[in-house]
């Protein structure tokens, strides 16, 4: 489902990604862990098309990212990829439904297919009497769930977290945890998730461990 080759990546003299390499099968989960610096989030950026490698490729469902375009990638990112971020990266301006249907818009689907889906989804994650609340009237963990009806939208094979549950408390962080399985289960989802959390890395079926850019081991 992911394949990425000796992925290197560098900020000016820095060399964040020093050859990377990395399969992740159709319906796994595998978390990402390693000390802070460790290249975890600029891999993770580079997996889900946000940031372009300086050497190597990505290969995603049979896709060779870097030979897409700007336009053709951001297309295929929208449409094969739902991210969840730690801070949430709601929409303060729009309540809980129109955040979970806007990458249904961009991608131009109909708009009353793309809501009855978001009420669905909203409702699978016990949200269905929050749908007209903000993001400021939700609570931590309402808001994660918001993200991550809004990742599903589009129905994308690879959902991508970066430290999904860094900003919960320990029941939140549970509930999340969980869910991150229930979407393998129960959507035949491909995730990969960026952690330090001990608990969260343990529930994956494999973990991958950075240090130094590199893969550790």
């Amino acid at each position: 489902m992911i394949k990425a080759e000796q992925i290197r990546k560098a900020y000016g003299n820095l060399q964040v990604l020093k050859g990377i390499s990395i399969d992740v099968a159709e319906g796994e989960v595998v978390s990402i862990v390693g000390a802070s610096g460790a290249g975890k989030t600029t891999l993770l950026q580079i997996l889900g098309t946000l940031s372009r490698q300086d050497q190597g490729s990505v290969t995603i469902n049979g896709i060779q990212t870097e030979m897409l375009v700007k336009n053709q990638l951001a297309r295929f990112r929208n449409r094969h990829i739902g991210f969840v971020f730690q801070f949430h990266q709601l929409l303060p301006e729009f309540n809980a439904l129109e955040n979970v249907c806007i990458p249904g818009f961009i991608a131009n689907r109909p708009r009353h297919e793309t809501e009855k889906r978001a009420k669905e989804l909203l409702e699978f994650l016990g949200l269905a009497g929050r749908l007209d609340h903000k993001p400021a009237e939700l609570s931590g963990g309402e808001q994660q769930r918001v993200a991550v009806a809004r990742s599903l939208i589009n129905d994308p094979k690879v959902i991508l977290a970066d430290e999904p549950s860094g900003n919960l408390d320990t029941e939140n962080k549970q509930e999340l945890h969980k869910l991150f399985i229930t979407l393998r289960d129960q959507f035949q989802k491909t995730l990969v998730i960026v952690t330090h959390d001990r608990e969260l890395a343990g529930m994956a079926d494999r973990t991958i461990t950075m240090k130094d850019g590199k893969v550790d081991g």
